[in-house]
């Protein structure tokens, strides 16, 4: 196996990883919040309002770790590099 496919194997691990944090921090955190909410005003669920803005962010995490390999991935990063430099070199 070449190191770069190793290379790009750990960042993949590593993109993953952070996401899954993330995954754990915005469940317990946003839980946290919810128990809050519910002991001290439980007739109004504001608690929605952070759980949606912070899921748009963890959706974007989403799109750009999951789906790294497809729009703007890699190959499309090697693609816009040797297109750039083919025109600095002119």
């Amino acid at each position: 196996m070449s190191d770069e496919r190793v290379r790009r194997a750990r960042r993949r691990v590593r993109r993953l990883r952070g996401f899954y944090v993330h995954i754990a921090v915005y469940a317990v955190v946003i839980a946290g919040i919810a128990l809050i909410n519910w002991f001290t005003s439980p007739e109004y669920w504001w608690v929605v309002w952070p759980m949606i803005g912070w899921g748009i962010g963890l959706a974007a995490h989403a799109v750009s770790v999951l789906f790294e390999d497809s729009m703007l991935g890699p190959e499309w990063e090697e693609r816009k590099t040797q297109e750039l430099l083919s025109r600095v070199q002119h």
